[in-house]
């Protein structure tokens, strides 16, 4: 049985420039010790190569006239063996369940996000030199780079945890890293019925729609959960169907065996152009999908977006930064109109309106949780205006969220009225 790991409590000895140095130390050493044997980590066991740590340890202690207790010597282990096979001091926190964002301010300050709180943790890199190590390792294996000349990066770990990255001369205190980890568990949609996140008229409504084919738009802010509600409602996709997804770093999960997974590239130093959004969604409208899933919608790429949803790939998703559902049809009038497309107003609005079925607002609430406030349909325009009908709501009074939110009428009841819900 796995067991969650106790948070980190502070530990005045490892926080200190001497434990670095004796941690840097004996790192070198061992590497230095395989060197010399002719042997590569990668075809070490990992008990062989714990046993090189532990006398790389016992040699640097003597050598610096140092001394740790039992506990102390076998955690610098530990956190060697981090350094060399892993991400070093974030692996602690990488494989904690109980963290959901890792979050590091230059070399010495890093916070983690447990439950929507956020706190610090007694856990820091040697200086940003070794903070640039481990930035370096994670984007190595998917091609990006970040240097003085590209000095940020979205880039993802293997597990599909969202990395983002900042480092000088844009980041003035040292190089920055944010990671929204993935979760190893997917949740299911009675999860987010049991954590409060939504009503289960809701989720069902939900995943009616899903079936119905019904093209759909998740808004929020950062951290809100687009992203996990998506993952989660993909799920009501019939296994039969030919699924594509398009993001800048990839970390959909979705289960069905017929996926096509396509990510973004920016450019390189060689002279290699970046593949943009727009680009995929382009080459996606070729490939035969039966659903485009978008993973955000953030520029041009949203007018091959709405033309998949309005011409024959009905029950797309895409998530999009909004504040709420008119708002987020405010904000894609926006991107069309940075793209260029010459079309009037109005026809611009009927455009979206035949194209989006259903806006989808989650947020995240001032003590962290998250919560679905609205579903709403769009149903057509008139008099320039969109007709948006709320089907489900989670209202404020006086500044209180309202615990028994309503659930209205849908529009689309005949279309839904066949369709199997959510299973117990």
């Amino acid at each position: 049985m796995n067991t969650i790991p106790p948070p980190l409590r502070p530990d005045p000895v490892r926080l200190t420039d001497h434990y670095q140095e004796i941690q840097a130390s004996a790192f070198r050493l061992v590497l230095d010790r395989l060197e010399r044997r002719g042997v590569s980590v990668e075809n070490l066991a990992r008990a062989e190569l714990r046993q090189e740590v532990a006398a790389a340890v016992s040699a640097t202690l003597e050598s610096a006239s140092a001394a740790l207790n039992s506990a102390e010597r076998a955690r610098l282990i530990e956190e060697l063996l981090d350094e060399i096979l892993g991400y070093g001091p974030l692996e602690a926190l990488l494989n904690d369940p109980t963290v959901d964002d890792i979050i590091v301010n230059g070399a010495k300050r890093v916070y983690v996000e447990r439950g929507g709180v956020l706190s610090r943790v007694p856990i820091r890199f040697r200086d940003d030199a070794h903070l640039m190590a481990v930035i370096q390792r994670i984007v190595g294996p998917i091609g990006r780079r970040v240097d003085e000349a590209s000095p940020y990066c979205d880039a993802r770990l293997p597990d599909g945890s969202r990395v983002n990255i900042v480092v000088p001369p844009i980041a003035i205190d040292g190089p920055a890293l944010s990671i929204r980890k993935s979760r190893r568990v997917m949740m299911t949609v009675m999860d987010l019925v049991r954590r409060g996140f939504a009503p289960r008229d809701a989720v069902d409504y939900l995943a009616r729609a899903v079936r119905a084919r019904l093209n759909m738009l998740i808004v929020g802010g950062t951290g809100s959960g687009k992203t996990t509600l998506l993952n989660v409602l993909s799920t009501f996709i019939g296994p039969s169907e030919r699924l594509v997804t398009i993001e800048d770093a990839a970390e959909l999960q979705i289960r069905q065996d017929h996926v096509v997974r396509l990510e973004t590239r920016p450019s390189s130093a060689d002279g290699r152009p970046a593949i943009l959004a727009r680009d995929l969604m382009r080459n996606a409208l070729r490939m035969r999908p039966d659903r485009i899933i978008l993973g955000e919608v953030r520029g041009t790429e949203a007018v091959e977006m709405l033309q998949a949803m309005s011409t024959g790939h009905d029950g797309s998703m895409s998530t999009l930064h909004a504040n709420s559902p008119r708002d987020a049809l405010a904000r894609i009038e926006m991107l069309l109109a940075f793209s260029g497309l010459p079309i009037e107003p109005r026809a611009l609005r009927r455009f979206i309106s035949s194209s989006i079925n259903i806006i989808v607002e989650v947020r995240r609430m001032p003590d962290g949780r998250r919560r679905l406030t609205h579903i709403s349909e769009v149903l057509g325009v008139e008099d320039d205006t969109y007709r948006i009908q709320d089907v489900f709501k989670l209202t404020e009074d006086d500044g209180s969220i309202n615990e028994s939110p309503r659930m209205l009428r849908s529009a689309y009841a005949t279309r839904l009225q066949d369709v199997a819900g959510i299973v117990a």
